[in-house]
């Protein structure tokens, strides 16, 4: 049964991590074209709310057709949310962080260059190998500490370079020693707060839909609260709705299946994998712009993704065991 168990959660690690590399290659071009497309454009901080609340919609289900029957369903969510009132709390921290990451991103965007912000923002993968390690112990090699780095570096190679521009003259208003210690801030606010999830899923017998409902009490009223923080005259003026359509509709549901796919390789696999997966699918998006909409691979591109896939190698090469000399086994 043990064995059985840990086959099925190979096939599931791997399965969402692929899964989610698409996902996230889909996205990234979806909203590329949302971006172009004729048509009133849709306030996107909306999108996010109703990402989250299909999100929640999708968990609840889920945990119906695990439990089996709408009796066992509303007992389990009873038990594990309202009862346990202190573990959803706990859940809902990472919520609250990534809030206050959104904002230091604000700051960090505010107060620096494009070019600088997008590669300031790539310490985020090493900040959550950072807390991997001193949160859930997790051992790193050499060798996967050097990838991370290459992936970190490579990753926004490939970003820069499919940028429009890429550096934006500094204005005088501009602080940028407020802005790197935001953007720092934020790379850490993010390592946490994954890591303090995973913690999470993997130190306890609660189904990952469970979890996902947990996060989205806290989630679903932030991103309210912040839709209205940062686009209430839009808000008020078009209405929350603005500009949806069958397109957008897409966007929204591709987001919150992201959304679930996140908890399965957190749970299944980890999060410095997760970053492998989704920094292969900026590299992923990036070469399907070239078809879809003209990109122009440069050098620094082609390097870039080198690295990015390079790494991917380095962190998965597994050293082999030095075997002992027969001859000292006779001695």
């Amino acid at each position: 049964m043990g064995s059985d168990k840990n086959a099925q959660g190979h096939i599931l690690k791997y399965v969402s991590l692929v899964t989610l590399t698409v996902q996230n290659s889909a996205v990234a071009l979806s909203m590329r074209y949302a971006r172009t497309r004729t048509g009133d454009m849709f306030i996107a901080s909306t999108a996010v709310v109703m990402a989250e609340f299909v999100k929640l919609l999708a968990s609840l289900f889920l945990v119906w057709k695990q439990e089996g029957s709408l009796q066992h369903w509303f007992m389990a969510l009873h038990t594990q949310i309202w009862q346990q009132k202190l573990d959803t709390l706990k859940v809902c921290v990472p919520s609250f962080i990534y809030l206050v990451q959104n904002n230091l991103l604000y700051v960090s965007a505010s107060n620096l260059d494009a070019a600088t912000y997008q590669v300031t923002y790539q310490m985020k993968i090493l900040t959550t190998a950072m807390f991997a390690v001193l949160i859930l112990r997790k051992q790193l090699r050499g060798t996967q500490w050097l990838a991370l780095v290459f992936l970190t570096v490579g990753v926004a190679l490939v970003q820069l370079s499919s940028s429009d521009g890429g550096s934006s003259a500094s204005s005088s208003d501009q602080n940028r020693l407020l802005g790197c210690v935001a953007a720092i801030a934020a790379c850490c606010c993010s390592g946490f707060a994954g890591i303090y999830f995973e913690k999470i899923l993997k130190g306890s017998d609660v189904s990952v839909w469970v979890r996902n409902v947990q996060l989205s009490f806290l989630s679903l009223p932030l991103g309210v609260m912040t839709a209205y923080m940062n686009d209430f005259s839009s808000i008020t003026e078009k209405g929350f709705f603005f500009g949806y359509d069958g397109y957008v509709v897409y966007l929204v549901v591709l987001n919150a299946v992201g959304g679930l796919l996140v908890a399965m390789v957190v749970k299944y696999a980890d999060n410095i994998l997760k970053g492998f997966a989704t920094s292969l699918a900026i590299v992923l998006s990036t070469i399907a712009s070239v078809f879809m909409f003209g990109f122009v691979i440069t050098f620094q591109f082609a390097v870039g993704t080198a690295m990015v896939i390079g790494s991917i190698f380095l962190y998965s090469h597994e050293p082999k065991k030095p075997t002992a000399n027969p001859m000292m086994k006779l001695m």
